[in-house]
């Protein structure tokens, strides 16, 4: 649990900006030897192998290591927590440097105890802050694994929040295993709700994850609301008599047919289009309709749409799909040019030199990284971690703002379980995807 403590604390500006990150990490592999001056700054450091992670063990070693009394180690806090004001910081310099080399310290324990303190005042986490970040941590960590299900349709009805978005956590999902149901006007909540999942072989799940109406977009809360009493009334028979129930518009219509969420009573979805749109306004904006107006409209015989077709509807309605994934209707062409999944990308060595194309679906660019844009890409198989170093970013600036498909040719990283490509080349095929509503998550 103490990782996750420190883990929540290190990758924030202070231990970065004070090179605190690197001699952590190492020390922890077991390939750097932890070192302390004297038994004080042991005391102090010993719990974070001698590096200072957290605010309090700063304003501690400024203590023991250069006497500073509690009153002016009370100013020292108080200066750190000036964020981003360095010069309130400079006016401790003197007096602890003076203080160390009194008790006998170093010159370079001294520089590298200030460089520290001033890496802290570009901000970072008190212990107690951290700790109880990673209470949550853990929680989250444990429902993923032990309910992942209701893991993710917390997850899915909290949005927006954190770096995932649905589509993104849709997908995590089913890779874990993880059924999901598409919006349904029989079946479907106001969110996204567990659905009892019959028993089939040695299936773990009790559960299906079915989303809720408030996924399909352009769909209004009150048309929501309206079908949800409906439904409490009796289930709907047809198309034609769920419209006219739930007293729907032609916006609201028009939205839970391209979203597909008619299909338990119309497996096409054209045919549901065609139903939902044909009643005339008057007659569906009228509740107790005399039977002899609830007559259905005669049937046509639509084809149905096409797997391009549903997956556009699906991400112009949804922003995801359970029918399939853009790139996957891509692929003939992505592996002409040799471009290829991110799984086949799992198996290359450290160094190899890959192509790979996905959809940009994350953006970062840290106030810490000196200019470096760090981009997540996905495709029908998985995502790709994408470094884009500062001269790279300079090179293809519009590329790396404005690409929503994006081909990156460069260097595998593959370090310790972890994986990125380092880009050499970006190449923006963003007129492939035509009128898919691909949008990224952008983080500055």
């Amino acid at each position: 649990f103490y990782d996750l403590v420190i883990e929540i604390a290190i990758v924030r500006p202070g231990p970065i900006q004070g090179e605190m990150v690197h001699p952590y990490l190492k020390r922890r592999q077991g390939l750097e030897r932890e070192e302390y001056p004297n038994e004080d700054v042991r005391r102090v450091l010993g719990r974070t192998l001698g590096v200072p992670i957290f605010q309090e063990q700063v304003i501690e070693l400024a203590m023991v290591a250069a006497g500073f009394s509690a009153g002016e180690a009370d100013q020292l806090r108080r200066a750190l927590g000036a964020w981003r004001k360095r010069g309130t910081l400079e006016d401790f310099r003197r007096r602890l440097y003076d203080g160390m080399t009194a008790r006998g310290f170093a010159p370079e324990f001294a520089d590298r105890v200030y460089r520290q303190i001033l890496g802290f005042g570009e901000y970072g986490f008190p212990e107690s802050h951290s700790a109880s970040f990673a209470v949550i941590a853990y929680a989250s960590a444990w429902l993923k694994c032990h309910e992942p299900v209701a893991f993710y349709c917390a997850l899915l009805n909290s949005q927006p929040m954190g770096f995932y978005g649905p589509s993104q956590l849709v997908q995590d999902a089913r890779r874990h295993g993880v059924v999901v149901r598409p919006p349904c006007v029989a079946a479907s909540d106001d969110g996204s709700t567990l659905e009892p999942l019959a028993k089939e072989g040695n299936a773990v799940e009790t559960h299906a994850l079915r989303l809720g109406l408030d996924r399909i977009q352009g769909l209004s809360a009150g048309g929501v609301e309206r079908l949800l009493a409906a439904r409490r009334t009796a289930p709907f028979r047809q198309v034609a008599d769920c419209v006219r129930r739930a007293r729907l518009d032609g916006r609201d219509r028009r939205a839970l047919a391209q979203a597909g969420a008619f299909a338990s009573l119309e497996n096409n979805r054209h045919a549901a289009h065609w139903a939902a749109t044909g009643i005339p306004d008057d007659l569906a904006l009228e509740a107790g309709l005399p039977s002899d107006r609830m007559a259905p409209e005669p049937g046509v015989d639509l084809p149905k749409p096409d797997a391009a077709q549903t997956i556009l509807a699906d991400y112009q309605r949804l922003g995801l799909s359970l029918n399939g994934h853009p790139l996957a209707l891509l692929r003939d062409r992505l592996r002409r040019l040799r471009l290829r999944r991110s799984d086949e990308l799992a198996s290359r060595h450290d160094g190899a030199h890959l192509r790979y194309c996905g959809l940009v679906t994350m953006r970062q660019r840290p106030g810490t990284a000196k200019g470096t844009v760090f981009m997540t890409l996905e495709d029908e198989a998985g995502t790709v971690n994408v470094i884009v170093w500062p001269d790279r970013v300079a090179e293809y600036r519009q590329v790396v703002v404005g690409a929503r498909l994006l081909e990156v040719r460069g260097q595998w990283q593959r370090r310790e379980g972890v994986s990125h490509l380092v880009a050499r080349v970006l190449v923006d095929h963003s007129d492939w995807l035509g009128r898919l509503p691909a949008r990224s998550r952008d983080f500055h």
